[in-house]
């Protein structure tokens, strides 16, 4: 796990190495364990091999094809003319020993790579690649991913099973190739003006090239005060930044960037017919896929832990890992004869889930670790917090995830696992539940549909929820230019006044107002398929990404693992959402592996804080940043209006008045931070 920074001058002008240091460096917490360069002028072949500060001298003193024997400094850029360079800073995780070190080279010396994430079938695929031929010389999974382009090119990128963002450089081509995971687990920004192109895992080492002139994108910025909607697919709040989509590469050469859709997620939009004997099956293979996405991401050459929330996914991961220790010893090596959790918790009763979690420590005997999230620290922390995540973020929940990771550092546990991404492709979220029941609808399933309403209703226990549930599913099977009257003319308006209560600049809003899309969704697969690869998921891990790396924690997420996500949206829309439960196929698998409070708890929580008493305990805080001469927001948000709304909206019990007043703080705090 580690941070990557490139920069390629098409005119072949020379790179200054002074300033790509810098941009390399400022990545430093996500790899504290080494330091590496590779710079080449593209034309004559002519390279050169540095490290840096945090090289180790076993390194340096090391005689691999790759290894640098001297340290980068200012003179580099004098004596040579480069025009392509790539930065790493190493977190060690696999191959710790200094033949893991990079931008590491094929044996000829004519590929060169930089590269973020693991491989975890890289056991597998080494085997494969030495049957064809191929001799290794490390441990790492980085000189897999060499061999593996060497033997087929672009289409390794369909073998690899993992999380990876990485460069190389093929000499013989004069070509750079650049990919990213099917489904963006691990970042890659990306800046190209025709003439100049850099990457990064992170925004901010990009903002330290000074031919990067970026500024605030303003549509970012209206999707994200308008509908909490932080898009993370096809771009960034910086202008001038973007994301590579996840399943996606790209080529960049003399003829300029060219980017190529490498994987597809495949899905099954039928609702199907209930039935126990394909349930059991369905579910047995399920299982067994859950268990091998983590028992491959238990290979480390370091500690390994879990987050543990309460909830049914992180715990089925940390009952899975137990079984794998306890039953069968394996990951003994790295687990440790107990495995460690890492929780949040709170004294307050509405958002704390120590009840739950201590069902999982009394059957599993693992050794918990607690973090106590406070809004002081929040308050404390907020500069840093926002400089890691780097774009606005839509609530204090982010601070949950901000303690756990910190807690799992201070436990020098480098690698955790989480149970990210079970929700969108299980319908974890009860919002799901009315596409399914506009799918029912639609569909003419009058009997499920009254089975399954009467069964939500009963789940909910909300009768504001039952009726909106019974409602919007109308409303969904409308015919289209009915339902684009109704939102254009109804929905939108009422939506504005209660996200948008006088707090936008009129000119902001008038001018970006025609962005605004309905996710009006009549098949439960098609919404989840959209979480899954759009919007929800990337978001998440975006999120976690920069958490962990923050605190240089390597997060792996077994549910993201492309072979049970593959398996899971082949299923019919009938086993994700049943008899009023979210998750049904998950709940099923995991009887005799969880507690049942566990397997069939109700609510859905995640990482609650307690956002209200945290923001009115600040208020004052927040009447001085919004009072302000020097607001930086004032292009978006009405300052007389927030100032004069913040009483009424601190003060309301629902979570709409915070969700308006969090995103405008959230906004202006960020502008100062990231433009100073």
């Amino acid at each position: 796990m580690c941070g990557i920074v490139g920069l390629l001058n098409i005119s072949g002008a020379p790179i200054d190495s002074e300033i790509f240091r810098g941009m390399t460096e400022c990545l430093k917490h996500r790899g504290p364990d080494d330091e590496g360069y590779f710079l080449i002028d593209t034309k004559s072949g002519n390279h050169g091999i540095y490290g840096g500060n945090d090289t180790p001298d076993d390194i340096l003193a090391s005689n691999y094809a790759f290894s640098p024997h001297k340290r980068l400094d200012a003179a580099v850029t004098v004596q040579n003319v480069f025009n392509l360079a790539f930065g790493h800073r190493r977190l060690s995780i696999i191959d710790i020993s200094p033949s893991g070190h990079q931008p590491m080279c094929n044996s000829s010396g004519t590929l060169w790579i930089v590269y973020n994430g693991e491989i975890y079938n890289y056991i597998e695929l080494r085997a494969e690649l030495k049957n064809r031929g191929h001799n290794f010389l490390t441990q790492s999974d980085t000189e897999v991913i060499l061999h593996a382009y060497e033997e087929w090119g672009y289409d390794c990128l369909n073998r690899f099973n993992g999380m990876w963002s990485f460069a190389l450089w093929d000499i013989r081509k004069g070509e750079l190739f650049c990919s990213r995971d099917r489904f963006g687990v691990k970042p890659f920004y990306y800046y190209w003006d025709g003439n100049h192109f850099a990457f990064a895992s992170e925004i901010k080492a990009l903002l330290r090239c000074p031919i990067i002139n970026a500024k605030p994108n303003a549509e970012a910025i209206y999707r994200y005060l308008v509908s909490g909607y932080s898009e993370g697919k096809t771009n960034t709040f910086f202008d001038c930044v973007k994301p590579l989509e996840p399943g996606h590469f790209l080529t960049m050469s003399e003829s300029g960037l060219n980017l190529h859709r490498y994987y597809t997620l495949k899905f099954n939009r039928e609702l199907g017919v209930f039935n126990e004997n394909e349930l059991s099956t369905y579910t047995g293979e399920f299982m067994e896929l859950l268990r091998d996405a983590v028992k491959i991401r238990l290979r480390s050459d370091v500690s390994v832990g879990s987050c543990l929330s309460g909830g049914i996914d992180s715990s089925a991961i940390v009952c899975i890992v137990n079984e794998l220790l306890k039953d069968y010893g394996y990951g003994r090596s790295v687990i440790g004869d107990r495995q460690r959790t890492f929780s949040a918790c709170y004294e307050q009763d509405i958002c704390d889930e120590r009840k739950f979690i201590k069902e999982i420590v009394t059957t599993t005997d693992v050794d918990p670790y607690y973090a106590f999230p406070t809004g002081q620290r929040l308050w404390e922390e907020m500069d840093e917090l926002i400089w890691h995540l780097e774009e606005p973020f839509g609530s204090t929940s982010i601070y949950a995830h901000w303690d756990v990771m910190r807690l799992a550092r201070d436990q020098k546990v480098p690698v955790v696992l989480d149970g990210q991404g079970a929700d969108e492709m299980m319908a974890g979220y009860h919002t799901y539940f009315n596409v399914y029941l506009s799918q029912l609808l639609y569909e003419k399933q009058l009997r499920i549909y009254w089975r399954e309403f009467n069964a939500i209703r009963g789940m909910t226990n909300n009768p504001v929820f039952s009726t909106f549930s019974f409602v919007l599913p109308l409303y969904n099977i409308l015919p289209n230019g009915l339902r684009t009257w109704i939102l254009n003319n109804v929905v939108k308006g009422r939506i504005l006044k209660v996200q948008d209560p006088g707090l936008l600049n009129r000119s902001f809003l008038t001018k970006h107002s025609g962005m605004d899309q309905a996710r009006v969704e009549r098949n439960l697969q098609e919404a989840l398929l959209k979480s899954e690869t759009e919007y929800g998921l990337i978001e998440q891990l975006r999120y976690d990404d920069k958490i962990s790396m923050a605190f240089s924690l390597e997060m792996r997420a077994p549910f993201v693992d492309y072979r049970l996500v593959e398996f899971v949206f082949s299923l019919p829309a009938c086993y994700k959402i049943h008899d009023g439960w979210t998750k049904y196929l998950l709940r099923s698998g995991t009887k005799g592996l969880l507690p049942e409070a566990i397997r069939w708890r109700k609510d859905k929580l995640g990482f609650p804080t307690p956002e209200q008493a945290w923001l009115r305990g600040n208020q004052k805080k927040m009447e001085e940043i919004f009072s302000n001469k020097e607001f930086r927001a004032s292009d978006y948000l009405n300052q007389k209006q927030i100032l004069q709304n913040l009483n009424r909206l601190l003060g309301e019990g629902s979570s709409d008045g915070l969700s308006a007043i969090w995103k405008p703080l959230n906004l202006e705090l960020w502008l100062h931070r990231m433009f100073p």
